[in-house]
């Protein structure tokens, strides 16, 4: 007796191996699933293909989706980081010097009504002298200190 690879073994291997990629968190099992799931497309619409082309055709489906996502798709998400959605998040909010400045070399500190990125307090630097109670803005981020502008 011979087993048949039938459509339907390779749809539910690929999504055993997406749902793999739930227990192993490193975003190459799922494209070997994909590539699964296509071949079992591929074997419902050519129901007699032999084993060795359908081992092909997985082959082929998992590196391209692999290539697809690395070399193209990926590279264009590189500019959405979080650190960058933070950066324009805090641009702009408006907050109260607590610690005063004497110039622009002097760290001062500033608190926000509404914390952010997870710190009601932040250190900054301005180029104008900051008196503590004054309302400034948020005008850049280096590193963890804010740049500032007196308002």
């Amino acid at each position: 007796m011979t087993f048949v690879v039938q459509w339907w073994h390779w749809l539910a291997l690929g999504l055993l191996l997406v749902g793999a990629e739930l227990l192993v968190p490193s975003f190459t099992i799922f494209w070997f699933g994909l590539g699964a799931g296509f071949t079992g497309l591929v074997l419902l619409l050519f129901p007699g293909l032999p084993l060795t082309a359908q081992l092909a055709l997985f082959a082929l489906f998992s590196a391209a989706c692999t290539v697809l996502w690395f070399r193209f798709l990926k590279p264009r998400m590189a500019d959405r980081s979080t650190a960058g959605m933070s950066r324009e998040a805090i641009l702009g909010e408006l907050g109260t010097v607590i610690k005063a400045t004497a110039g622009t070399h002097d760290k001062g500190r500033v608190r926000f009504v509404v914390p952010l990125l997870g710190s009601e307090e932040w250190p900054c630097i301005c180029p104008a002298p900051l008196q503590a109670g004054d309302q400034v803005r948020v005008t850049g981020i280096e590193g963890h200190v804010l740049t500032v502008e007196k308002r």
